[in-house]
């Protein structure tokens, strides 16, 4: 009897698994061409910086874009993206206006895009990669910037790698991903699903890693590109991602955060409830808070009102954090 209540949770697990992949996935195309269809554009796509793979020793080859600084003791913004994306994705409509006046790092994140398919995907690898990519390129210090994810990413680059984070901006983001009745009840069954079949997941994404071009495809035409770049993050990664945000909690450290943060609140915000953000602000200790009046996807398709107040917000840090980045 107890074996087959077992296999019928496995066959349910599974179930539910599979239909978190197809959802995550299928709701990132969804948005993607929703936004396309109110904005009738992406906007602009700017001379992007090519990429390269950087290799880390007994963990893999990273993808990681490096702009180089404009001017000597420009200051260094390590740049975390979100989810279901990769940095180009995230970034592209900010990199030109940030690359003027500060060197710009960033990497493809484990089981994102071009990075590293690890056996399955962690917080702390991810940060660590950036680390030791930082090791690879001679930088001491950075600012650490997150947009969604990337925010949580940001949290832990601070809390494992503290002496290299000279101050923080943390976008659309929030210290806990299971703060509701409903997190509570459908993260641990992802989380025990992804257990047993995380081995399928990471083939798939495999799969996906292994058809794509040595480098980004970058100078085609706009939707082209960004359509190509959505899709080389494979929607199955989105079970085993979602896993392991669903057990990130930053809540109980949050108040040693020690170095300049500044907070962007997206007001209309669905994927992460304005009310988480602008609790995971108040915090930290002198955070300050920049709204932007879109939603989550401000940082694409409502780049015109999220930019101004997004750049505000890396100005005031760096203002913040000059003597110590200088130094």
């Amino acid at each position: 009897m107890t074996t087959r209540v077992m296999k019928t949770a496995g066959r349910h697990a599974l179930k539910g698994s599979f239909l978190a992949a197809r959802v995550g996935g299928r709701a990132a195309v969804v948005g993607v061409r929703a936004g396309i269809r109110r904005t009738q554009r992406f906007p602009p796509l700017p001379d992007l910086p090519e990429g390269r793979y950087v290799d880390l020793p007994g963990r893999g080859e990273v993808f990681v874009i490096d702009t180089g600084a404009p001017y000597d003791g420009a200051p260094t913004l390590l740049l975390f993206h979100g989810l279901a994306t990769t940095s180009y994705l995230t970034w592209f409509s900010t990199i030109e206006e940030l690359r003027a006046e500060h060197r710009i790092v960033m990497l493809d994140q484990r089981w994102h895009g071009r990075g590293i398919v690890s056996e399955r995907f962690s917080l702390d690898d991810c940060v660590d990669d950036a680390a030791l990519v930082l090791d690879e390129l001679a930088i001491p210090e950075v600012i650490a910037v997150g947009y969604s994810m990337g925010g949580a990413l940001a949290q832990m680059f601070w809390r494992r790698h503290g002496d290299r984070t000279a101050g923080l901006v943390l976008a659309s983001t929030s210290a806990c991903w299971r703060a509701s009745l409903g997190d509570a009840m459908f993260y641990p069954v992802l989380g025990a699903a992804n257990d047993r079949f995380r081995g399928h997941y990471r083939a798939r994404v495999q799969e996906v890693r292994s058809s794509l071009a040595e480098s980004a495809v970058i100078g085609e035409e706009m939707s082209a590109w960004a359509w190509a770049e959505f899709r080389s993050t494979s929607a199955w990664a989105m079970p085993e991602v979602l896993g392991t945000l669903g057990g990130f909690d930053a809540r109980g450290w949050l108040g040693e955060i020690d170095v300049p943060t500044a907070v962007v609140v997206t007001a209309r915000d669905r994927a992460i409830p304005t009310s988480r953000q602008r609790a995971m602000a108040a915090a930290i200790p002198d955070a300050t808070v920049h709204e932007a009046p879109g939603g989550h996807a401000s940082v694409v398709f409502d780049v015109q009102h999220w930019r101004p107040v997004f750049l505000g917000a890396v100005a005031e840090v760096v203002a913040a954090t000059r003597p110590s980045l200088v130094e």
